[in-house]
């Protein structure tokens, strides 16, 4: 009978306060979800429709496919701390895509060309969506992800 006395007393601030604080996972899994899916995507452009991406989209490649397994594994392990090894991965590649969109819509007066060693995703070809640039869905996507993980890092400190 003491137990029951005892589970009166827990304050109603105290249980909102525990489940309102276990809301992380979801900015934590719509990160994995834009990841995994920008992955996914950018191996379709390659390998279904043989379009080899530009040194600019290695280089972004190369921080979002790790994105999309270390975010998974967040989310399986439930990891409240991934934020502090994956946001910067995010910010590393958002900054690259910010150049390659500069670069991309010709705003940054350089004698260097978007793509212009290899492969060019400048062509009318590469655009997805209804006319959508892949450098700005790169971008997108970048920029969705750290925006998730700033959420997760909120929503996890106490």
């Amino acid at each position: 009978m003491d137990h029951i006395a005892d589970i009166s007393l827990i304050k109603k601030e105290e249980i909102v306060g525990s489940t309102s604080n276990n809301t992380w996972w979801i900015p934590l899994f719509i990160a994995w979800l834009m990841s995994f899916s920008a992955s996914l995507l950018a191996l379709f452009i390659g390998e279904v429709m043989g379009q080899a991406p530009c040194l600019l989209c290695w280089y972004q490649r190369a921080a979002m496919f790790p994105l999309a397994i270390v975010l998974g594994l967040a989310c399986l392990y439930e990891d409240r701390s991934v934020w502090r090894y994956a946001l910067p991965l995010a910010v590393i590649g958002g900054t690259i895509a910010i150049w390659h969109n500069l670069l991309y819509f010709n705003l940054v007066p350089t004698p260097l060309e978007p793509c212009g060693v290899g492969p060019s995703c400048s062509s009318a070809d590469m655009v997805v969506f209804g006319g959508l640039p892949i450098p700005t869905l790169s971008l997108v996507a970048f920029m969705g992800v750290s925006s998730c993980l700033c959420l997760v890092k909120r929503k996890a400190t106490p």
